[in-house]
């Protein structure tokens, strides 16, 4: 696919054609989940790369939080999604990403199962200055059986661990996708969702596959 980066969105180069008076067909749904633990970056990873003002359900983090909501050392963060988050991506005239971010905290867990209904995949986002925050997330996608991929957020282009550490500590086979990207950068975000659309292709073909 061919992209070009516009200051306000991305979306994809293909010709549209007059086709004759033709109505053209509403591009394809495709569902995606961005997913992880408390912090790790999914509000500003749907922020980053949706082309509408993304929804967000964000509210002030209390006193009451303390000792329950941790949001790391390096961060500055001062709010928490309580329900989700939600951006749209044009990828081209016949494919549309609506994205949905979960929250992160424990509590709110009960909502995932009725947030990825209907999703094709996952991107898990993971902070590798916290790594036992991101173990839920991967064994929850590994049981319901999304297909996932996990993103290791480079906050300042930074990371802790290398991606094969990252891998080792997480035990996530070798057929599930490992990457780098900066959840601050639409370009990198893009990359990264890319990713899981090809992963959620592959197994589509596999459950066509009569050998598979």
């Amino acid at each position: 696919m061919d992209f070009e980066q516009s200051p306000d969105r991305i979306v994809g180069t293909a010709a549209v054609g007059s086709g004759g008076g033709r109505q053209k067909k509403a591009p394809v749904p495709v569902k995606i989940i961005v997913a992880g633990g408390f912090g790790v970056g999914k509000t500003t990873t749907v922020g980053a790369i949706s082309e509408i003002s993304p929804l967000t359900t964000e509210a002030e983090m209390t006193s009451a939080s303390v000792g329950i909501d941790n949001p790391g050392q390096a961060t500055g963060k001062t709010t928490t999604t309580i329900a989700m988050d939600f951006g749209v991506l044009t990828i081209d005239q016949t494919l549309k990403l609506y994205i949905f971010g979960t929250p992160g905290q424990s509590r709110f867990a009960f909502m995932w199962d009725d947030l990825i209904k209907g999703a094709l995949g996952a991107l898990v986002v993971v902070d590798t200055n916290r790594i036992d925050d991101c173990y839920p997330a991967v064994d929850y996608f590994e049981r319901a059986g999304l297909p996932f991929v996990v993103g290791v957020n480079t906050f300042n282009g930074q990371m802790t661990y290398n991606l094969d550490e990252v891998r080792w500590a997480l035990a996530v086979r070798e057929d599930v996708p490992v990457l780098a990207f900066d959840a601050r950068f639409r370009g990198s975000v893009r990359d990264a969702l890319l990713v899981v659309l090809d992963q959620a292709l592959d197994k589509a073909i596999r459950q066509k596959s009569p050998y598979s």
